[in-house]
């Protein structure tokens, strides 16, 4: 039996991954367990869980994987610090001594970190240590992991060693690579650029520069391909440097940039104007339309017709959409961890494919991730002592009552957050670590937005249907069980609006019979749910359309604001009494807002709003 860790760190979002003879049996990132969002440490306790899963010691692992070559990635610091000196100089002299001291040397630091986690000294011999690179490791998780035994593979996101661009032909076991952007002409970074612009924060913001899109309108498309990118037909492009300050600035644009738009950086937290409204709408455009541009060329190289997506850019679920519905490949298959975190999962992926030469077996109908629930669980048993010890009144009941009593609170309008079995991993809550709601509430997304999710007005929620119920209500030709796929509502399902309204305005008004996740453009994010995958988030919509006659509830990651997806039933207790849900449900423990401690209530409020 052979086990290999996967390992991501040191940049962000870093994650930790077991496979056992090639099978995943572990993978999460290490914010969930330091609750610090996108923590970039090296994921200590992300790998004792992996570990503890496996019931094994680090020193029973044949090999542990890291997903970048430092060597590589310092080269490309050195030479962009070069290219553009004296300029960047202040950025040169503050990266230097953590890379000179510490990542230049990644071999030294996670030998230590590792004989620190295993409690060993530092004689004791490590399993074998591996490096892939950034993009083979995100093309890796993204075909080996897929349903698929062949298919072309594009690699999207920010920069990796150099590359930012990378398209792969994936064959069996073989992952082939045959092209490569490399930086500082990025895709992942010139949307970055017009995430910062619009004030949201790089790496982490760029979802809701996305949720803004539809407001606006794509007035800037033509200048953004006049002045900002040159695109060839191929989907390869060269960004206009001039404008962005990303290489070697504080900054990711320059000053030309505002002066070309006509309008500085807008302020963090600031609400967008209709200018920024219109960028928004412009820069995903142009996105959408490079995407489609690549694609066509993935498939001219490969003549695959099944395709994978990683990378930073594979999260953007509306360009998804659109490459489904308009691309040329009829099957699709995005990785859930798409990011950095997923990383992990495909440098140990790699490292049993490649470096072990093991064969694929596909099962064309099911993915490697299992729905992605790959995290950890907790008893009952867990769950009992948590609520004990923090003296939160409870009641439990069997699942045949559960169900039906929970989609009554539901269909009553209440907010409830569901805590149940494995938690996922990569950025999306799937059923697991969610907080739920009725679409069909005109009020509904405004009171998770304002009042529990405590973030932007404009950001839309999530729907999750029965797999089987799915395309009555959305324009959707395939399951999207990653929630990675935007679709437009049926038109059965769409009501008509006031053409004369425009920007955040049109928030107030109700498009659908199910408002809470109708964006603006009459689309929604979708997940769709199966009863193999998620038995008990299944059994619970199937319990409210029983109810309601809706298969079809709100689905958002089970978080307070500034902080990462819950994990455990104490992260799960904290947010249910700092925010203002009705119920919580932990495995078949049901919890009553009005039934706990004020002064408990209080106390974690007060905790969470000194932390913002």
């Amino acid at each position: 039996m052979r086990y290999i860790l996967g390992i991501s760190c040191y940049y962000h979002d870093s994650a930790a991954c077991l496979l056992q003879d090639g099978c995943i049996v572990a993978a999460a990132q290490q914010e969930r367990f330091s609750r610090q969002k996108h923590d970039a440490a090296f994921p200590a306790e992300a790998i004792r869980y992996c570990l503890a899963q496996a019931g094994i010691s680090l020193q029973q692992l044949s090999a542990i994987v890291f997903y970048d070559k430092p060597f590589l990635k310092f080269e490309r610091l050195l030479e962009t610090y070069l290219a553009h000196t004296p300029r960047g100089f202040r950025s040169f002299l503050a990266a230097m001594p953590i890379w000179l001291k510490e990542k230049l040397y990644l071999k030294t630091v996670l030998r230590r970190e590792l004989r620190s986690l295993a409690g060993l000294d530092s004689k004791t011999t490590l399993p074998t240590l591996l490096f892939s690179q950034h993009h083979q490791a995100h093309a890796a998780s993204a075909f080996y992991a897929s349903p698929y035994q062949e298919a072309a593979v594009i690699c999207l996101d920010g920069v990796g060693e150099w590359a930012t661009s990378t398209i792969w032909h994936g064959n069996g076991r073989q992952l082939t690579p045959l092209t490569e952007l490399h930086f500082p002409h990025s895709l992942g970074l010139f949307y970055s650029a017009f995430t910062y612009y619009c004030g949201f924060k790089v790496n982490s913001g760029e979802y809701k520069l996305m949720g803004l899109a539809p407001y606006g309108k794509p007035r800037f498309v033509e200048m953004i391909y006049r002045e900002l990118i040159e695109v060839k037909a191929d989907g390869s492009f060269a960004l206009n440097m001039a404008y962005f300050a990303y290489p070697v600035g504080s900054r990711m644009i320059s000053n030309k940039f505002e002066q070309l738009f006509g309008a500085p950086a807008l302020a963090a937290d600031a609400t967008p104007s209709q200018h920024y409204l219109d960028m928004a709408a412009s820069v995903q455009q142009v996105t959408e339309e490079i995407v489609l541009k690549i694609a066509q060329h993935a498939k001219q190289l490969t003549n695959a017709t099944k395709l994978c997506l990683a990378g930073g850019v594979a999260l953007n679920c509306v360009a998804n959409g659109r490459l489904l519905r308009e691309g040329p490949f009829p099957e699709i298959w995005i990785q859930p961890a798409a990011g950095d975190a997923g990383g992990a999962l495909g440098a140990a992926l790699l490292a049993w494919h490649q470096y072990y030469a093991q064969e694929r077996h596909c099962d064309e109908q099911h993915d490697q991730m299992q729905g992605a629930y790959l995290g950890p669980a907790y008893s009952e048993a867990e769950i009992v002592k948590v609520l004990e010890e923090q003296q939160a009144p409870y009641q439990q009941l069997a699942a045949a009552e559960l169900y039906p009593e929970v989609a009554r609170l539901l269909a009553e309008g209440k907010v409830v957050g569901w805590f149940q079995g494995r938690m996922e991993f990569g950025p999306r809550a799937l059923g697991n670590r969610s907080i739920l709601g009725d679409a069909r509430s005109p009020t509904m997304q405004s009171v998770l937005n304002l009042k529990i999710k405590q973030r932007e007005s404009f950001r839309p929620f999530a729907p999750a249907v029965l797999v089987e119920q799915a395309e009555h209500y959305f324009a959707l030709a395939t399951p999207s069980p990653y929630m990675l796929l935007v679709a437009q509502l049926q038109q059965r399902c769409c009501l008509p609006t006031d053409p004369a309204l425009s920007g955040l305005a049109q928030q107030a008004l109700q498009r659908s019979v199910l408002p809470a996740i109708t964006h603006v453009d009459y689309s929604a994010r979708v997940q769709t749910v199966c009863q193999q995958t998620n038995p008990r988030f299944y059994q619970l919509l199937q319990s409210f359309y029983t109810l309601t006659g809706t298969p079809v509830l709100i689905n958002t990651s089970f978080n307070v604001r500034g902080e990462p997806p819950v994990c455990s039933p104490l992260d799960a207790l904290q947010g249910f009494w700092a925010t203002d849900m009705d119920y919580l449900v932990l495995g078949n423990y049901v919890l009553s807002k009005e039934a706990q401690d004020p002064a408990k209530l209080a106390q974690a409020r007060q905790r969470y709003f000194a932390a913002d």
